[in-house]
């Protein structure tokens, strides 16, 4: 049987939250106050979500504050 690969984190930001609203990513970073370095490392993997991000995130998005965070942490359990 083949597994569904597991979606990143970036993946979901982009494809569910920054491409339906056409957001550019230094946009984001301007309304949010998360550093534009770190949304970069998160859209590129580098970087993991944080509570802090996740709050910002969730209040801009207007989902809950801990939504992305909880996906990371389902991403993470499922790589282990």
């Amino acid at each position: 049987m083949n597994k569904i690969p597991t979606p990143k984190v970036s993946e979901i930001l982009k494809k569910e939250f920054l491409e339906p609203l056409n957001l550019p990513s230094r946009n984001l970073a301007s309304e949010t106050k998360i550093p534009s370095e770190r949304i970069e490392g998160i859209l590129s993997d580098q970087l993991k979500i944080t509570v802090d991000d996740s709050k910002k995130l969730g209040q801009f998005f207007n989902v809950s504050k801990t939504y992305f965070l909880d996906i990371q942490k389902d991403i993470d359990k499922r790589s282990i």
